[in-house]
């Protein structure tokens, strides 16, 4: 199956992601969350994301579309990758069932939406600091402070390039 068929089965909008989440959740799937905007993959991300679908059966990742990344004021030249080519590349991975963009400015009511069994970020935050950790607890859901991979980020690969 080329890349792009594989995009097109799991870049979701709204309504699909619902059809989605009504037959996953039939057959009983545990759902996983994160979100990010992911410019420059990296083994930090493949690892990351491959420990995060490994907390349930169904990993659906919010992907930050280019206005939402660029109003997180990482620097002016992000996010590198525009949001079709992003998730381009995360749609060819294994550990990746579905990708929504979002445009706000936290995946809050993303969140909300989707209403995850497991809700998933970097140990750079506290669980409780997480974007959403109201509603999943609320729900008797988990939320997950993942230990991320040292050495690895988009900021020193761009900061090493432009070296």
């Amino acid at each position: 199956m080329s890349l792009h068929n594989k995009l097109s089965q799991k870049l979701l909008d709204k309504d699909k992601l619902q059809r989605e989440l009504n037959l996953w959740r039939f057959k009983g799937k545990k759902i996983v969350f994160t979100n990010g905007c992911f410019d420059i993959l990296h083994a930090g991300h493949v690892d990351y994301l491959s420990r995060a679908r490994d907390l349930g059966n169904i990993l659906i990742l919010g992907l930050n579309t280019d206005a939402s990344v660029k109003r997180q004021n990482k620097s002016p030249e992000r996010p590198v990758n525009n949001e079709q080519a992003r998730a381009l590349v995360l749609s060819g991975l294994e550990s990746v069932d579905a990708i929504i963009l979002f445009d706000e400015e936290t995946p809050y009511e993303l969140i909300k939406f989707v209403q995850p069994d497991v809700l998933v970020k970097g140990d750079d935050y506290k669980p409780e600091d997480i974007v959403g950790y109201d509603i999943v607890k609320a729900k008797g859901g988990e939320v997950i402070s993942m230990p991320l991979v040292q050495g690895f980020s988009t900021t020193a690969i761009i900061n090493k390039l432009k070296k």
